[in-house]
């Protein structure tokens, strides 16, 4: 019982404050515990004429121990299922008590939390800001399974609820008010208690207040069931849609669907049941285990600063300059100015230096015409970015991030004249996809404090920053410019070194095999369908077209010219097929109207029908399968080989960096994680298969023969 406090007040009211030990209350054993001899407690009471569930933590509840989840092995079905009973038994207690019992919610429901307060009659919610509530476990590879499919569906109807399921939307307060999912909202903390209060002693005439919709007589679900046609015509299309979406590779959406159009047939207790039976099937998937690893484990870790140097305090950036106003320099300035930071953005000119803050007006009216920035706030933006061709303005930066064109003359030019007029505690970023940081670092003055710090476009929608130490970078550099990613949004991975570093190169041999496989003469709509199938954002022609042909070709170049092309990593395949379309065809890519595909003007895309006259050999018969793993195993292999080589300094840097930097699919949990899920050891044995067949890039990595030997896994 101490991890809930149990209060009644002198009306007959029991407040029940939820503070397990720990930061956060969750639904594990402890919870279960504790709630089973509440329920008791309160089944026995006296006098008792409603309860308030409240929570002592900032956050009202956080939802499932996933720690149970992932422990949860084949074999476990019985006691995991067990357990999941004996959460809904209570719940089902809670809500048949015969007095009100209302929600008190004072942060965050989500999960498990929400699902307490959805057994609640009545629920008041604190409006702030970080107030939310919502059933978010489809993110996680799961379902709810504490009753919170079949409560939501009894609640809002099939067609309202769905939305809220497949998407996990997280509710903001006044979302919450308008679909009904809460029923009051107070403005202060300490009025909420009271106003749970007030709302029943209102009610101690209402027999009906402590009767929940789905326990009155001649409940129905609003909306009709599944047996009604424009509702099964509905849940038609949801099924189309969400086939579409996760292209068969995430098994929670299908189960969400199929357990929520059962709950509009079925009595609500049975329901409870078929629900329960889904979350034990997900839970022993190993998407959703690959999932949860990453998403929630690892992102944790990383974002906590597992890769922050220790022993530096955290600083924040007051003044940042940004070299280059084009498309990356104006989304940094952007960002940085959207929390508050003061920007100089610099540029050869002051025309192109205002075209970038114009530009960043322009994503700012977008917002304010969606509702979802103020006028105010969009003036306070624009405020703070100061475009500028004068060096002398970065005077004061604490930060500079140069994002000029990946030319190592030009990155050397700006980064003498910029530490001409910089402090000697500023740090100079340089934001680079390919090009080495400690070559780049041999035109600074101060290496220790020159890092790599690389963006992914779009800068407002990507929540990646990829941070690159140099041979000299020094520790307090690299805490410097973890706090700044951190203080901007974003998610950082830290990685050593080399040519490409992580994202790029990985991403590389995406659309490397590709290109091989087009050069082998397989059909290029088949390669780019396939990869998609494996879950990528987009084919691997598709990619290279939209990076561009001619860019790939410059970084080639480059390489070249450093002399370590080929030595690091394997592009020659792309490398040879850009110069067959750049030099033969003129086509470099999408933004000179052509690489790949054709793009009429408002029209959609079609593949260029060259391809097939210079690649295509219909006898070639490669087995969907082997090009399928081909394009998935590669980037796997190469992330696995960065690992080895030092190049990455985590397991969780990169699986991390792999999903929100490169765009792995989510289903794998990450490109290393997907070796645990594979299995490490039959892993191993196909990647040998690929070998012998297509080519020595698919060997093994030595870490992976020495962690097989060892019986270990990528942690």
């Amino acid at each position: 019982m101490n991890a809930f406090n149990y209060e009644k007040d002198v009306d007959g009211i029991v407040t029940i404050t939820m503070d397990m030990p720990g930061p956060v209350n969750a639904m594990n054993q402890l919870y279960r515990d504790t709630m089973n001899a509440t329920l008791q407690r309160l089944e026995q009471e006296s006098g008792l004429i409603g309860v308030v569930i409240a929570s002592a933590k900032s956050t009202f509840f956080a939802g499932g121990d996933l720690n149970e989840l992932t422990d949860f092995k084949p074999g476990d079905e019985a006691d995991f299922q067990a357990k999941i009973e004996l959460t809904k038994n209570d719940l089902r207690r809670l809500e048949r008590l015969p007095v009100p019992v209302v929600a008190a919610i004072n942060g965050a429901a989500l999960g498990g939390g929400f699902e307490i307060v959805l057994a609640c009659n009545y629920r008041v919610l604190l409006n702030q800001s970080g107030t939310v509530v919502g059933l978010p476990e489809v993110s996680l590879g799961l379902l709810p399974g504490a009753g919170g499919i079949v409560r939501l569906v009894n609640t809002l109807g099939l067609e309202k609820a769905l939305p809220l399921l497949l998407e996990g939307k997280r509710l903001k307060p006044v979302e919450a008010l308008g679909l009904g999912l809460v029923n009051e909202l107070v403005e202060r903390g300490d009025a909420l208690v009271p106003a749970a209060k007030a709302w029943i002693k209102a009610q101690v005439s209402n027999e009906l207040a402590s009767v929940q919709p789905w326990d009155r007589k001649g409940h129905k679900i609003p909306g009709g069931t599944v047996q009604q046609p424009n509702v099964a015509q509905m849940l038609s299309g949801a099924l189309a849609m969400t086939a579409k979406n996760t292209r068969g590779l995430l098994p929670a959406p299908e189960r969400i669907l199929a357990v929520a159009a059962e709950s509009t047939l079925l009595d609500f207790d049975a329901a409870l049941i078929v629900e329960t039976r889904g979350l034990t099937f997900l839970a022993g998937s190993v998407q959703a285990k690959n999932i949860i690893n990453t998403m929630f484990f690892q992102m944790n870790e990383v974002n906590g600063g597992s890769s922050r140097p220790k022993g530096f305090e955290k600083t924040t950036v007051n003044k940042l300059g940004v070299l280059g106003a084009g498309m990356m320099g104006n989304g940094i300035a952007h960002v940085a100015a959207k929390v508050g930071i003061e920007v100089v953005l610099l540029d050869v000119s002051m025309e192109a230096a205002e075209r970038g803050k114009a530009n960043v007006e322009k994503l700012l009216n977008k917002l304010v015409s969606q509702g979802r920035l103020s006028e105010g706030k969009q003036t306070e933006i624009l405020r703070l970015i100061t475009p500028t061709t004068d060096y002398a303005d970065l005077e004061g930066a604490d930060f500079i991030v140069e994002a000029v064109f990946e030319s190592v003359e030009l990155k050397a030019q700006v980064t003498a004249k910029a530490e001409a007029c910089l402090p000697a505690t500023s740090v100079f970023g340089t934001n680079t996809s390919t090009l080495p940081i400690s070559m780049l670092a041999k035109a600074s003055q101060r290496p220790t404090n020159f890092i790599g710090i690389h963006f992914f476009s779009p800068v407002e929608k990507m929540p990646l920053v990829e941070i690159i130490c140099g041979e000299q970078t020094s520790d307090e550099a690299l805490a410097k410019a973890f706090d700044f990613a951190r203080q901007i949004g974003k998610t950082a991975i830290v990685v050593n070194d080399s040519l490409g570093f992580f994202t790029s190169r990985t991403f590389g041999s995406y659309f490397d095999e590709g290109c091989k496989l087009l050069l082998e003469g397989v059909d290029p709509i088949l390669i780019d369908n396939l990869g998609k199938q494996v879950g990528m954002p987009v084919g691997p022609l598709t990619v290279l077209d939209e990076v561009s042909l001619e860019l790939m070709r410059k970084v080639n170049e480059t390489q070249k010219a450093m002399g370590v092309f080929a030595t690091v990593f394997d592009n020659s395949h792309s490398d040879e097929v850009g110069n067959i379309l750049i030099n033969d065809h003129k086509r470099p890519g999408r933004h000179y109207g052509g690489g790949f595909y054709d793009y009429p003007e408002g029209g959609e895309k079609t593949i260029w029908p060259g391809l097939y006259q210079l690649f295509y050999k219909a006898e070639v018969q490669v087995p969907v399968a082997d090009i399928k793993e081909r394009l998935l195993f590669r980037q796997v292999i190469e992330a696995a080989k960065c690992l080895d080589e030092g190049v990455l300094r985590s397991v969780a840097d990169g699986n991390v960096g792999s999903i929100l930097g490169i765009g792995a699919p989510v289903w794998t949990g990450g490109f290393l994680q997907f070796i645990n899920g594979y299995g490490l050891q039959r892993f191993i044995a196909r990647s040998r298969e690929l070998a012998e067949i297509y080519g020595e890039r698919f060997a093994p990595p030595a870490l992976l023969l020495s962690k097989a030997e060892a019986g270990e896994t990528l942690h």
